[in-house]
């Protein structure tokens, strides 16, 4: 059995007539009827009853016609949804975001994403840093990374698409959080919370920040992301250098204040140069205008 067979009973049965079900098939009558002969033997029963005036659908075509509509219905979406597949516009994308991106960043891309191609189903990675989302790009556990640049090795691609300024977060009953505008030199004597320092872009920043104005931070506790940070410092235990983005994260306690005199950290999308699948193609497309590039896409380290 083919799919003709189905394709050809279906249209007989519907229209009861061999005449105008070979006009619509665009195939000769004659053939027409051989098939659906060949389609009854081959199941043993009378699909069609023919008459010299009339086709009539028997009990046995009714459930046939019936079932054979399904599997065409299905074979249609399945042929839909390759195509739309093909086209990048359905299917999973998993996308890695760091720190506090997921805050500032992931509800305008997953509303974009909606709006523009709805059959995208989105699956989020939070709180990884650069090189563990440049590995898992190359690996293709994820499609696109939200991540800090530099990237590492020649084979990610990036767009840069935010130059965010550093922040000073303090405790609300602190000194310096009666100033609109703090000096990265007002930090001299003052404890600083930092994040782990392992791979971290950030820490990076904080720590150039500190050189460039001279100072050599009172350095007592490291964290492992941005919330906790935050936590260490509406305790009492230091102030902390984050990015601007953190003020996605009110916390009870903590105030943020412009910094002056520190670094900036960049804010990129992310994706493996070699692999890249039609469905990452057309999401960077649909975030081009949420997301603008800021910096030609470059690869580097």
């Amino acid at each position: 059995m083919e799919l003709r067979h189905l394709r050809y009973f279906v249209t007989v049965a519907e229209t009861c007539h061999f005449g105008r079900a070979a006009e619509q098939l665009h195939v000769a009558q004659p053939a027409l009827s051989h098939t659906i002969r060949q389609l009854e033997d081959e199941l043993g029963v009378v699909l069609l009853a023919r008459t010299t005036r009339q086709v009539r659908v028997t009990p046995a075509g009714e459930f046939f016609l019936a079932e054979a509509r399904r599997v065409l219905a299905g074979l249609d979406v399945g042929v839909r949804g390759v195509r739309r597949i093909g086209e990048g516009k359905l299917g999973l994308l998993r996308v890695g975001f760091t720190g506090t991106a997921a805050f500032s960043h992931l509800p305008h891309l997953a509303r974009a994403l909606a709006q523009r191609v709805p059959q995208v189903e989105l699956e989020i990675r939070a709180d990884l840093l650069t090189a563990e989302q440049c590995e898992r790009l190359r690996t293709g556990t994820l499609g696109i990374g939200v991540l800090r640049p530099p990237v590492t090795g020649d084979d990610i691609d990036f767009r840069v698409i935010e130059s965010e300024p550093l922040i000073l977060a303090v405790p609300a009953d602190h000194r310096l959080a009666v100033e609109p505008v703090v000096a990265m030199a007002d930090l001299r004597t003052e404890p600083i919370v930092t994040y782990d320092r392992r791979n971290s872009v950030v820490y990076e920043a904080v720590a150039r920040s500190c050189r460039e104005a001279g100072l050599t931070p009172h350095q007592l506790h490291e964290a492992s992301g941005t919330a906790v940070l935050l936590a260490l410092v509406a305790g009492g235990l230091g102030v902390g250098v984050v990015p601007a983005s953190a003020r996605a994260l009110p916390l009870a306690g903590v105030v943020f204040r412009d910094l002056a005199g520190a670094a900036t950290v960049e804010l990129a999308l992310a994706w493996h140069r070699e692999t890249p699948s039609p469905l990452v193609t057309t999401v960077l497309d649909a975030l081009e205008d949420v997301f603008p590039s800021t910096t030609p896409s470059t690869g580097g380290t």
